[in-house]
């Protein structure tokens, strides 16, 4: 295309795809042609999609050429200004010839995604945040510092919206936030046995006959006092067993675990063992074989921190204290002990420095029983001795207590061990004082382990809190 005829055609054109009100909103760029050189005439602009630039050139030109009109529309203004309407995401070049049909450079354009709507749009949702927009090959660039993860989701979610499936983050967070997670297991069970049981027996001894009678109940099987009373009545014996116990017992558990992630990331913890169970695989002609698996138990935790805005901290916790109960179950021959178990699972949102219950529980059972002759055991206070009666009753109190914090590495030499703790006795203090440990070295650290992580001078844990506790 080429002279005043075919600049009013794209006048005309223009006014027709865009109209006046885009047009003027069109964003400008200033083009110097004339500073171009023989060995580099090209130059480089930057249009976003569906929208439109208008390129202002400093020499008069004739002929305007686009390489792939299905990537950009160009229209000529006037003879220095040029309008450019960015159709779909690609590069192609626009080559600007004067009236002697000279080449006077070569525009390549770069239609992107609206780059500068979303440098906009973000300098007005996450203000204060260093962040970098580029464009490269169809795709959204994001470079720059961000204060958190948080601020660096909005972003992202931000540039989706802009660029779906075309976002590549570079971004870095100011400060990797380590999270230690303290759990605490609190765990006491209350039990109480009593039980009375009589057995009587009558025997009689005539002239010509032998007999007896005995009211035999079954014992309690844990008596503290038993006793045999006996009576005798003419040729008549009356034996009276006394049994009668009492049990009370209390079983106290505590676990602490501690741990430390990432940010965004899942960290795991498990102290505790292993123990075998078979399980059967499918039948054969020569039986059933038996394979072995090895199932985990003690005390467990995993959790996924998320730091969000000021040190509000997002948590997938899930703890867990399991172990070895005394009942014993066979199968196919093998002993396989059952597991006694305390597990949760959640997801909350504290301050670090603040706790939350997670988990609670109290259970009570109450179980009685009365065991007597028919009949007889009904009759008002004599039917004492042919009643044998029992109760049990257990209480259990549960709760799960967990607490963040942000934290952040040591010097190394700065942190406490058990072994930094520990002297190896002597001969003499092993075999004349009986003693497992020797005495501290003078001037050495304190021996009281519940202080360990409260000795550092720049701080630490508070309390008695430490590896072993005397």
């Amino acid at each position: 295309m080429g002279g005043l005829a075919t600049i009013g055609m794209g006048l005309a054109l223009l006014v027709q795809l865009s109209g006046p009100a885009e047009a003027a909103q069109a964003s400008r760029v200033n083009l110097s042609l004339s500073d171009l050189g023989q060995g580099d005439n090209s130059t480089a602009i930057s249009v976003p999609a569906n929208k439109s630039r208008i390129l202002k050139v400093d020499v008069p030109f004739a002929d305007l050429l686009v390489g792939n009109p299905e990537i950009a529309d160009v229209l000529p203004l006037t003879d220095r200004t040029v309008y450019i309407l960015g159709k779909s995401l690609g590069t192609t070049s626009l080559a600007v010839y004067d009236k002697k049909k000279q080449l006077l450079g070569i525009v390549n354009i770069d239609v992107t995604y609206d780059i500068d709507g979303l440098k906009a749009k973000l300098n007005r949702l996450v203000p204060g945040e260093v962040i970098e927009v580029h464009s490269a090959n169809a795709a959204v660039v994001l470079k720059g510092v961000v204060s958190s993860l948080s601020q660096q989701d909005k972003v992202l979610a931000v540039a989706e919206q802009y660029a779906p499936g075309k976002v590549t983050n570079l971004m870095a967070v100011a400060d990797a936030q380590q999270v230690l997670l303290k759990v605490k297991f609190a765990e006491v069970s209350r039990s109480t046995f009593k039980g009375i049981s009589t057995n009587t027996a009558v025997s009689f001894n005539g002239q010509d006959s032998d007999g007896s009678l005995i009211t035999g109940l079954t014992s309690i099987g844990a008596g503290f006092l038993t006793g045999t009373i006996g009576f005798t009545i003419g040729n008549t014996l009356l034996d009276l067993f006394l049994d009668a116990g009492e049990e009370k017992g209390i079983v106290k558990t505590l676990a602490e675990p501690n741990l430390i992630a990432l940010s965004g990331d899942t960290a795991e913890f498990l102290a505790g063992g292993e123990f075998p169970v078979p399980v059967a695989q499918d039948s054969s002609a020569s039986g059933t074989a038996i394979t072995v698996e090895f199932k985990e138990f003690g005390v467990r935790l995993a959790f996924t921190p998320t730091v969000l805005d000021k040190e509000l901290i997002n948590l997938v916790v899930a703890p867990e204290v399991s172990s070895l109960a005394n009942s014993i179950t066979q199968i196919s021959g093998f002993n396989i002990p059952s597991l006694t178990t305390r597990r949760a699972r959640t997801t909350v949102e504290l301050r670090a420095g603040q706790s939350f219950a997670i988990a609670g529980l109290l259970q009570s059972n109450f179980k009685d029983t009365v065991d007597q002759v028919p009949g007889l055991g009904d009759v008002p206070i004599l039917g004492a001795l042919a009643r044998s009666s029992e109760f049990t009753q257990e209480e259990t109190e549960l709760v799960i207590i967990i607490t963040p914090y942000l934290v952040q590495p040591a010097l190394a030499g700065t942190l406490a061990a058990p072994t930094d703790y520990f002297v190896p006795p002597s001969d003499f203090d092993i075999f004349l004082f009986g003693q497992t440990e020797g005495d501290k070295a003078p001037g050495g650290p304190a021996t009281d382990g519940r202080q360990i992580l409260s000795q550092r001078g720049d701080g630490g844990i508070d309390g008695k809190y430490g590896y072993v506790i005397k």
